[in-house]
């Protein structure tokens, strides 16, 4: 198999970017990676040279473009992973799939008002709804690690799809200081001590650009 290449954008900021590499990292795959910075004046002409959509992260494997981070996801699940991206069982399979996509489509709030920055320590005043979607994703974590912590310490036992959906809520949680106990705290060790999490972390605090748009509330 040809190797392939996947287009992210700044690490410090690009959470979709996070999600398809970690879980290309995770499941082994051979790729080549092109970063190119958000906000640059040619940055949408080299995004185009890829991505049909003008956006990343996109993943090219020959003459396949896919330029979605669930859909390269499951792709890479399929030609890579050998299905294991997902639980074993049937019914944890179906709730992986319900929780990532659930991430995949929602958390509006959180992500407007909580945008992703590695580098950073915020500290910001959360909308109602922002504050219903940090609660949502505490007590996902909470439940899905209750069912599965025999299994292992990701949220559905062993490391998942779901896991890289999640990661950079993670992060978020991190630089906006969330308050954390139990599972979730439990879950959020987990994340931060893996061994591609904490590279792509250093990798984002060495990069130099600033987004001015995600550089929102206080300092700590």
């Amino acid at each position: 198999m040809a190797e392939m290449t996947l287009v992210i954008a700044n690490r410090n900021y690009s959470s979709w970017s996070l999600r398809a590499w970690l879980f290309l990292r995770n499941a082994g795959a051979r790729f080549h990676e092109v970063r190119i910075a958000l906000g640059e004046p040619q940055t949408r002409e080299r995004i185009a040279r890829y991505s049909p959509s003008g956006r990343v992260p996109v993943l090219t494997d020959g003459a396949l473009t896919v330029w979605d981070s669930l859909a390269i996801c499951e792709y890479v699940n399929e030609v890579v992973a050998g299905g294991s991206g997902w639980p074993a069982e049937r019914a944890a399979r179906a709730e992986a799939r319900a929780v990532s996509a659930e991430m995949h489509a929602g958390f509006m709030g959180l992500r407007s008002e909580m945008p992703m920055n590695i580098r950073a320590r915020r500290r910001v005043v959360l909308s109602p709804a922002a504050q219903a979607d940090v609660a949502r994703v505490l007590g996902l974590w909470d439940h899905c690690r209750a069912r599965h912590a025999a299994e292992g310490p990701w949220l559905f036992g062993r490391f998942s799809i779901a896991d890289a959906m999640y990661a950079p809520v993670v992060f978020r949680f991190q630089t906006y200081g969330v308050t954390l106990a139990g599972r979730a705290a439990e879950y959020v060790r987990t994340v931060l001590a893996d061994a591609a999490v904490q590279e792509w972390a250093g990798a984002a605090r060495a990069e130099s650009e600033t987004v001015q748009a995600d550089e929102v509330g206080e300092p700590v």
